[in-house]
């Protein structure tokens, strides 16, 4: 891991934790001494003030001039300063905290909590202390609340190492030694690694985009590279900060965890695989739609059906598409969220359950194929594709039992040069409207048409499977990319 630094006013307000060569006085920090301007280092910033032009403020100030990651960095402290910066901000904070405290009795109408690296000294109060904390980075948060009609958030300020009571001081000692063990944590070995990569993954998810054996060659062979690719989970969210790189092996959406992984990522400067940008334009395939039909990229006839004209949006789907057609829900994966329908009952059926959960979906005219292409695009080029071929006896790839059994249909992994260049051609176009992300694209082939079923954000990376003409270069090869934009942000390109 890379070189920590904790540093303080007076480094006798760290006398209540574990001895640490870590630990410089800020006068030193500001010093031109050399061994406090190594690359890649991290920054804890423990000074008592962080007011405009105090140490505490040039500590952060120099650190970001220094190319070292630094909590909190200058963009929090100004953003702390003064309450009128904030307050936007505080919205959204407030309902989260209404919903916390709407079971406490609280007999005052003031009340303070105190965050360590966003983690609260009361409990119940983690996913606030979380929130807060992704929107102002800092060590230690005083957060003032009112009580006016509802509990409010009143105001934000960063706290004092030296101002901790004992149980104050054994929470932050917690909270620290969680966000960064690396502090405490013996060496690993000589070998220096020139990047670390942190590789977010679900272990209980039933159908991730990297199976077991993938995630490992991923590690080995980032090792081989020189890249330390280490798995974390979203549990390690205040960890973040503590890599140059993020890889999101998990299915993406907008409203869990891995999208505010991939923003929290892109505003520490990171590199990062899927980036919000992806996410958000991938997950939901109204968006997609809209996207490919106004770019002119071949697509199977769509309509994007209105929950508040149901009755006559689904009159047009009939008269536009004919039976059989597919009902999709605009963020479903893995085959879920679909359905086909062969009659006006199924369809109206399919519309009620489906316009619970979305204001709008999709209708798309039913096109069967023996499989579905998928192009594997890097960086705006194609690095794999595959066949995916249905389940048996059925029209989808993947086939959901009510159990919750799942089987998929069998595959075919093709060199690029042995992929017809219209599939090539059309999946290039889709991705390239998207970003210059890691995309799987899934197009449908009749004779000379090829059309773009949709854009996937989190393609598929099993052993066995997408890598079975590449092999251990497929891994290579996205490693390399992560490498490439590192030295990219390195060198200020």
């Amino acid at each position: 891991m890379h070189p920590v630094l904790i540093v303080l006013d007076n480094p006798q307000d760290w006398k209540a934790y574990y001895p640490s060569e870590n630990v410089i006085s800020v006068q030193d920090y500001l010093s031109q001494d050399e061994r406090y301007k190594l690359p890649n280092t991290h920054v804890i910033n423990l000074c008592r003030s962080y007011r405009y032009l105090t140490n505490g403020y040039y500590c952060s100030l120099l650190a970001e001039a220094r190319n070292h990651k630094v909590i909190p960095s200058v963009r929090s402290i100004n953003d702390l300063s003064n309450k009128s910066l904030y307050s936007l901000d505080i919205g959204d904070l407030n309902q989260l905290l209404e919903k916390a405290l709407q079971n406490r009795k609280i007999e005052s109408d003031s009340w303070s909590i105190k965050l360590f690296f966003g983690n609260p000294d009361i409990e119940g109060l983690g996913n606030l202390g979380r929130q807060i904390y992704d929107l102002f980075a800092c060590p230690i948060l005083t957060v003032n609340l009112k009580r006016r009609d509802r509990w409010q958030i009143e105001t934000i300020k960063p706290g004092a190492l030296n101002m901790l009571n004992s149980r104050e001081e054994d929470l932050f000692a917690a909270s620290l030694e969680s966000f960064n063990k690396a502090i405490w944590r013996k060496p690993r070995s000589r070998k220096t690694t020139r990047y670390d990569l942190a590789m977010l993954y679900d272990p209980d998810e039933k159908l991730p985009p990297s199976d077991r054996q993938a995630l490992k060659k991923f590690i080995s062979i980032g090792r081989q590279m020189g890249i330390n690719v280490e798995l974390i989970t979203r549990k390690d969210y205040a960890r973040l900060a503590e890599y140059d790189a993020l890889f999101i092996r998990e299915t993406t959406a907008i409203n869990n965890h891995t999208y505010r992984f991939a923003k929290r990522a892109e505003r520490e400067g990171m590199a990062v695989i899927d980036d919000p940008q992806s996410i958000l334009r991938c997950t939901n395939k109204v968006f997609l739609a809209d996207l490919l039909s106004t770019n002119g990229v071949a697509t199977p006839k769509t309509l994007i059906l209105n929950r508040e004209r149901q009755q006559e949006d689904m009159l047009r789907a009939i008269e536009t598409l004919g039976y059989p057609m597919v009902i999709k829900i605009p963020d479903g994966s893995f085959s879920r969220g679909i359905v086909k329908v062969e009659d006006e009952q199924t369809l109206k059926k399919s519309l009620d359950d489906l316009f619970k959960q979305s204001a709008l979906v999709l209708a798309q005219a039913y096109t069967f194929t023996d499989y579905d292409w998928r192009v594997g695009m890097l960086n705006k080029k194609p690095v794999f594709t595959c066949q995916y071929f249905m389940s048996r006896g059925h029209w989808q790839i993947y086939k959901h039992s009510a159990s919750g059994k799942v089987i998929s249909g069998d595959f075919r992994t093709l060199p690029i040069h042995e992929t017809p260049k219209k599939v090539l051609n059309v999946a290039t176009r889709a991705a390239n409207l998207i970003g210059s992300g890691l995309y799987g694209v899934d197009i449908k082939q009749f004779g000379d048409t090829a059309m773009v079923i949709e854009v996937n954000d989190n393609p598929s990376i099993d052993a066995g499977v997408e890598d079975l003409y590449l092999k251990d270069d497929l891994y290579r090869i996205i490693l390399e990319e992560f490498v490439r934009r590192l030295e990219r942000k390195r060198h200020g390109i």
